[in-house]
């Protein structure tokens, strides 16, 4: 087994950060943060107003499930060109773009093929959640929690071993089914490890994004009125979480070569 030091990933991280800024904050503004942005402005108000926890959800027009899955594309695309960039010394930005181009459909494969396997999974629990209902109807509830429980579980591991997907995908010449097998043997015996460090970075970026929309959103408020401060303040957000994720993305594409090598 590799071994994985996350501080070395950092340090190598903020040297290539720090060199290459010109290249990256460009590309992770106009298909990460970008996109993103357009999304949330583009979202209902009862869809951003609605808790998961309720028990119907809110009427959402078709255009808009369209928009997010091409929003999702787009953030997956990009993703991958800083990658590329990551990964590959020297390489250009037109030549990242069209390398994430031609591995856009694998990245893609296994998504669906991963979506496929958690949605089976979820239809036979729940399949065997309603036949114990029916045999013993109190245990439904509590069945019913704790299928949604190991759900979330399966779906925090799965996301976990997978991290590495990305590089794997961009940095090979592997199909659908041979990059998640590359994926998944790469994070073997260090799930905890880099959970932990998926969320040091989301708690901060949630942080620092929060603060910059809190700071940024008065200022814009008593300049341009509450919606000019709404605004203002999520492109402000939008820009420091941006600038948590290339970091991240780059702290990646090294924990990828650091298991490569081992």
């Amino acid at each position: 087994m590799a071994t994985m030091s996350i501080g070395k990933a950092w340090e190598e991280a903020v040297a290539f950060v720090s060199r290459e800024k010109s290249l990256l904050f460009p590309v992770a503004l106009l298909f990460v943060a970008l996109p993103g942005l357009i999304l949330q402005e583009m979202t209902p108000p009862d869809l951003a107003k609605w808790n998961p926890t309720a028990t119907t959800m809110p009427q959402v027009p078709g255009s808009f499930w369209a928009a997010m899955m091409l929003t999702v594309i787009i953030i997956w695309f990009g993703s991958l060109t800083l990658f590329a960039l990551a990964l590959r010394p020297g390489i250009s930005v037109g030549e990242a773009l069209r390398l994430s181009i031609a591995r856009l459909p694998v990245l893609l494969g296994t998504a669906l093929v991963v979506a496929g396997f958690l949605a089976g999974a979820v239809i036979a629990a729940t399949l065997v959640v309603t036949a114990l209902s029916l045999v013993a109807k109190p245990l439904g509830a509590t069945l019913a929690l704790l299928l949604g429980a190991g759900v979330v579980a399966v779906t925090i591991f799965a996301s976990v071993r997978l991290l590495l997907l990305n590089p794997v995908v961009i940095d090979g010449t592997e199909g659908v089914m041979a990059s998640l097998r590359h994926g998944w043997a790469l994070t073997r015996g260090h799930f905890w490890r880099l959970l932990g460090f998926v969320l040091v970075l989301t708690l901060l970026s949630a942080i620092v994004g929060g603060a910059a929309q809190s700071v940024f959103g008065v200022v814009g408020t008593l300049v341009g009125g509450q919606s000019g401060g709404r605004l203002i303040g999520e492109v402000a957000a939008a820009a420091v979480s941006t600038v948590v994720q290339v970091y991240m993305l780059v702290m990646l594409a090294r924990l990828y070569r650091q298991a490569e090598a081992g």
